[in-house]
């Protein structure tokens, strides 16, 4: 029973974690894209996209990482069925996703900082393929959570790779489409 409850809160951090990943980077396009505005507009948008970032980003992203690991270690460590799943070769595989989610969030932590000083170093449309790197990694994960499966998840890495091809061709398309509209 003390199982299913860590499981259910561990998987609602879990969501707010992603919804929180997915989100910050869209704000960075916008805080990207609103730093090439005229003036008065650039500062009034700049100053409410970092308003939006900081509460995004501390309020619901960060503590929802942490409260994400936390009830996942205590699945593990400490009950009977999380310490069967840390022989299992697939929880291997899938805790190597999330080391790799974790540098993903460090980066957008970084990227973060960097605009909120105002220091643009990537384009809006480096952003827009950033946003999937999240995407691709929760695809793995929940992919390798149900096969549970060393295995399978061969599979499902070419699926991935797969739809990561799908996913940079629609961002060349869309990029056309936007770049078309502009002229």
């Amino acid at each position: 029973m003390e199982y299913n409850y860590l499981k259910s809160l561990h998987l609602i951090f879990v969501i707010t974690w992603f919804a929180g990943l997915f989100y910050i980077v869209r704000l960075f396009v916008y805080q990207i894209e609103a730093s090439q505005k005229p003036s008065p507009e650039r500062e009034i948008l700049q100053k409410q996209y970092k308003i939006m970032t900081y509460r995004l980003w501390y309020i619901i992203t960060w503590p929802s990482s942490i409260l994400a690991s936390f009830f996942a270690f205590w699945m593990l460590f400490f009950t009977d069925l999380g310490n069967a799943w840390l022989k299992m070769p697939w929880m291997h595989v899938k805790l190597g996703f999330v080391f790799v989610l974790y540098l993903y969030h460090l980066k957008c932590h970084q990227i973060y900082l960097q605009l909120q000083k105002d220091e643009i170093k990537h384009s809006s449309n480096f952003m827009r393929l950033w946003n999937e790197g999240a995407t691709i990694i929760l695809f793995a994960v929940v992919f390798l959570v149900v096969l549970k499966s060393a295995v399978n998840w061969i599979y499902g890495v070419v699926g991935i790779i797969l739809f990561s091809v799908i996913i940079m061709l629609g961002f060349k398309f869309y990029k056309r489409i936007r770049q078309r509209n502009q002229s």
